[in-house]
């Protein structure tokens, strides 16, 4: 299943969902499908474009929002809608993921990526349309389960390394990397140095789980365990001796690393203000090391000032909501936050079942998380009628999650 392009023919949206289809005219995308590193340099021009007419944008979203109200049930030639998908079950009729063509002989018109790098991003959107009951807005999901390693992080992987690349700090064959690890970043950073030809050093506790260690192996990763007990602490200091110890390691921090945030800002928060055509009214994400919420979210106030961004924080260990303080990543942008809301394992778990069993998406527990904000979101008066754009990140790796999220309850 894959959205590339605007949609030319979109089925009407189910009764129960009142959205009503916007008749807008083709919007000029500074991304064209010549792959994820063609568009970051593209997205620096647009975003140029953006800052100089505030005013513009401004007005052709109040434009969008009459449209979308307004009982729009023609189409004409030359118009198009949000590029969203109605439900998992159209990505034939939509067409396949944009891939790198540039360079394909015009005879052999072969649709095929020149390198894996290049499928990053441009993951597609779908509207939530069972787990919605009692929701007065609507729902759009982010599928970034989509990307070649099926996580977000694959984004942050390819911006961390590119950027210290482009600063020589790194270069293929002589560097090591070194990162401490406990969810997707290892493995988006181990894919991206595998394509590369990069070594890496993953450290984590030993209580991770068996098969997230077998998948960074996969990748030629080496893996340092270090004493449970310590828990990411641990493996932190241990990832500082290792890039102590050896010679030209190098270690990405990627919480305190801009390129963390600045990828999203050039390229996830670009994404939904595309496929929405500007329409979305609230963004949510989960605050996880504060790159995706900060850099989708800054983008997204940037071209629209209104547009709520929300984070999503397990509650048992919240620290922006400031009920249990704590580490707080420094790129995250807290003032950029106009809500933090808190999420339990259990409702987190339930709605990961629940997209499972009633859309056909199978995600892991914190893309439950970021639906279940997203749903209570979309259940408040005064968010009649809006779009909540909400970012899933990634099927789940960790068996025992699986397990507890996935098990038949009769």
């Amino acid at each position: 299943m894959a959205v590339s392009g605007l949609l030319h023919h979109f089925h009407s949206f189910p009764s129960t969902h009142h959205l009503l289809r916007p008749a807008i005219r083709t919007p000029k995308f500074p991304f064209p499908n010549r792959g994820f590193p063609a568009r970051l340099a593209a997205n620096a021009e647009a975003k140029a474009k953006a800052k100089a007419e505030p005013k513009a944008k401004a007005k052709a979203k109040a434009k969008t929002k009459t449209a979308i109200t307004a009982t729009a049930t023609s189409v004409f030639e030359d118009t198009h809608t949000v590029n969203i998908a109605e439900d998992v079950t159209q990505g034939e009729q939509m067409g396949k993921r944009a891939s790198n063509t540039a360079n394909v002989s015009p005879i052999n018109d072969v649709r095929c990526s020149f390198a894996l790098l290049t499928l990053i991003g441009r993951t597609p959107m779908i509207y939530l349309n069972k787990v919605t009951q009692g929701c007065v807005a609507n729902i759009a999901a982010k599928l970034e389960s989509m990307e070649p390693c099926r996580s977000v992080k694959d984004r942050i992987g390819y911006s961390m390394i590119s950027d210290a690349e482009e600063r020589g700090a790194i270069s293929p064959g002589r560097s090591i990397l070194v990162e401490p690890t406990s969810g997707n970043t290892g493995l988006g950073i181990a894919f991206v140095a595998a394509a590369k030809g990069y070594k890496l050093i993953a450290t984590m506790p030993a209580s991770m789980d068996i098969e997230r260690r077998i998948l960074l192996r996969a990748f030629g990763a080496e893996i340092v365990l270090t004493d449970p007990m310590k828990g990411m602490k641990g493996a932190v200091d241990k990832a500082e001796e290792i890039v102590q110890s050896k010679p030209n390691a190098y270690m990405f921090q990627q919480f305190d690393n801009i390129a963390n945030t600045k990828i999203h800002f050039d390229t996830t928060g670009p994404e939904i203000w595309e496929d929405t055509v500007g329409s979305v009214d609230i963004f949510v994400a989960g605050i996880g090391t504060g790159g995706t919420v900060t850099g989708a979210g800054r983008y997204l106030k940037m071209m629209d000032r209104d547009i709520k961004v929300v984070g999503v924080e397990p509650a048992d260990r919240s620290v922006i909501s400031g009920d249990n303080p704590g580490y707080v990543p420094s790129i995250l942008d807290v003032k950029l936050l106009d809500e933090v809301l808190k999420i339990t394992n259990d409702e987190a778990v339930e709605m990961a079942r629940k997209l499972a069993l009633e859309e056909g998406l199978l995600v892991g527990i914190s893309s439950g998380a970021a639906a279940a904000a997203a749903v209570s979101i979309a259940k408040r008066p005064e968010n009649a009628g809006k779009l909540i754009a909400a970012k899933e990140k990634s099927h789940s790796l960790n068996k025992k999650r699986i397990q507890e999220a996935y098990t038949t309850v009769i």
